[in-house]
Order: structure tokens, then sequence, then C-alpha cells
């Protein structure tokens, strides 16, 4: 699945939500300096929000057509997981992944970080929460558990701030565990943003249960999600909430 997201690398890039720039910014200001290495880059949405704010930034991503994509918007990625990368005696000021670093293994990750970043070094990875409105969501879940029965991520019914909240304690222990690391930090921000009934069918093809689904079948997820926007007056303010560890190197 990780490497199932750049079969539409275009509709990712334009449906997926940027990060607010006061993550961006404190990430930057934490940062001894301004070399960043983005883990899992995708198309490029963190790394031009980096560059943006005045950062050299190399990009890995495991997906050739992902990182093809990020390249045309002039970003320097390579092609490779994190876990084999070869960095060939480069280090870096930070080490940033966005809703990528569930791909990487939890032990071999925050070593490998802690090896290519220079003293001071900042460790920082983060990822959207997010639970659209119960008429959306069950209609989204009833559609799944219909067209995908027998698909885990059908059945789920724990809310998505509990999810994010568990996989994000695992990351700080995991970092701290980690040889090299000072005692992770936990960020969040609050922000949301309104959709309307095409740009929410449009941003769910690009979710990890959907990006492998045959045409019918999400054409019939869509619809049924469709027609839960309509009943709302066809859009909703979906709130977001953006998650973040952070950690020094000692």
């Amino acid at each position: 699945m990780a490497e199932s997201f750049g079969s539409d690398a275009e509709r990712y890039d334009r449906a997926r939500p940027a990060y607010p720039r006061e993550l961006v910014d404190r990430i930057v200001a934490a940062s001894a300096g301004t070399d960043v290495l983005d883990v899992g880059c995708g198309t490029g949405i963190e790394a031009r929000q980096f560059r943006a704010a005045g950062c050299r930034v190399l990009g890995i991503d495991p997906d050739a057509r992902m990182a093809g994509f990020a390249r045309r918007s002039g970003l320097d990625v390579e092609v490779a997981k994190f876990e084999d990368w070869e960095p060939a005696g480069r280090t870096f000021d930070a080490v940033v992944a966005g809703q990528a670093w569930h791909w990487v293994d939890p032990v071999a990750g925050p070593a490998k970080a802690a090896r290519v970043l220079r003293p001071g070094g900042l460790l920082a990875v983060f990822a959207h929460v997010f639970q659209p409105p119960a008429e959306v969501a069950e209609a989204f879940s009833a559609a799944c558990r219909r067209v995908l029965p027998g698909l885990p991520f059908a059945a789920e019914s724990r809310p998505a701030a509990e999810i994010y909240d568990v996989m994000f304690t695992g990351f700080a222990d995991a970092i701290a565990k980690a040889a090299g690391f000072g005692a992770p930090d936990r960020w969040r921000f609050e922000w949301e943003r309104t959709y309307t009934r095409d740009e929410w069918l449009d941003f769910l093809p690009t979710t990890g249960g959907l990006t492998r689904l045959p045409p019918a079948e999400l054409a019939e997820v869509l619809t049924d999600v469709g027609a839960a926007v309509d009943e709302l007056g066809g859009s909703f303010v979906l709130p977001y909430t953006t998650l973040a560890v952070v950690a020094h190197t000692a």
C-alpha cells in the first residue's frame, strides 16, 4: 500500500492538504540550519513548503512516480526506502516526515535519522487527523463494508483521534528509545477546511484504503459518499488536527 499512492500522483498532489504554516515555521525555527531531508516526500507537498520557508530540501520516496512528480516542481528527490537509502556522507539539520513515518520501520527509522542529523539536529514527524461529519463517515463505512468486506479498515470504528494518538505515542516511544535523541516533544495544531462535494470525492481516492480499488468499486463508494454530502447541502467544514512528534539529537 505504501507504494500505491503514485497511481494518480496528480490527484494526490491536488487533493491532499498542505501543512499549517505554523508547523513549518516552528520546525524551521527549532532547526540549527536550513538543510532538510524529507522522508516519504511523495509529490513534494511539505517539501515545497519548507523550500518556500528558505530551506534546501532533499526528498526521498520509494515510489518513482511520486518522485517524478516532485522533481517536476524543481525538487531534488532520490528513489529509495529510508531504511535502505544511502546518505553517502551527507548530513542534515532536520529530518522531516509528513504523513509517512508509519511506513518507516520503528527501530531502523529513528536510528537512521540520528545518523544523518548534525549535532543539535531535529527529527520532526507529523500527520493530519480528521473525522468527517457523522453522516459522511457513516455513508463511507457502509459502502466500504458492502464493497470491501474483507479489509480491516472497512470494519474500523474507533475515532480517528484515538487511532492517531496511539500511533504518535508509539512514534514518541520509539524515538525516545533510539540512541542519539533527547526526550521527544509533541505538538498539535488545530485548523479547518471547507470541502465541497467534488473536493471531498477528489480527496477520498488518495487515502490508503482506496488507492488500489478497481474503478467500479471505487465509483460505488464515491456515489454513496457524494449522496451523503449532498444531504448536507453540498459541502461541509472539516476540522483538522495536525500532530507532530519532534526530538533533537543529543
